[in-house]
């Protein structure tokens, strides 16, 4: 049985993915909720406003999210600094690293159909990648 954390743009996704690709028990992080809550205020209309509703619903019904508490914050740190060090700056993608340094401290391989917005993380962080639906 596989286990994995998925990164915001999987659930947006899923619904055209592959259940095959995605791991058995699958976890996602507080602060996946709080990119699909933000999404859902900068929707363009009321049908995708709508969808968008839909997605946060789905997985706050279906998902127990995993905390982004001190430990997590802790290893955010290191994961700011692996990007850095690999030339990238974390300043715009601080909700994708906060999901990473989730999923180091819970020992959970990341599942992503963005698998270069977490470059130079090897190491901390077993990155997943998830062929992007047509």
């Amino acid at each position: 049985m596989t286990r994995g954390l998925l990164d915001t743009n999987i659930l947006i996704l899923r619904a055209d993915i592959s259940a095959s690709d995605l791991p058995d028990e699958m976890a996602i992080s507080a602060v996946t909720l709080a990119e699909l809550a933000d999404v859902v205020h900068s929707a363009g209309d009321e049908a995708e406003r709508a969808r968008r509703v839909d997605i946060l619903q789905r997985a706050e019904n279906e998902f127990a999210p995993l905390p982004f508490d001190a430990e997590a914050a802790r290893r955010y740190g290191q994961v700011c600094a692996a990007v850095r060090a690999y030339g990238r700056t974390p300043r715009r993608r601080v909700a994708d690293l906060m999901i990473a340094a989730t999923a180091s401290v819970y020992g959970l391989p990341l599942y992503t159909t963005n698998p270069q917005g977490y470059a130079g993380l090897e190491g901390l962080v077993d990155v997943q990648t998830v062929a992007r639906p047509r």
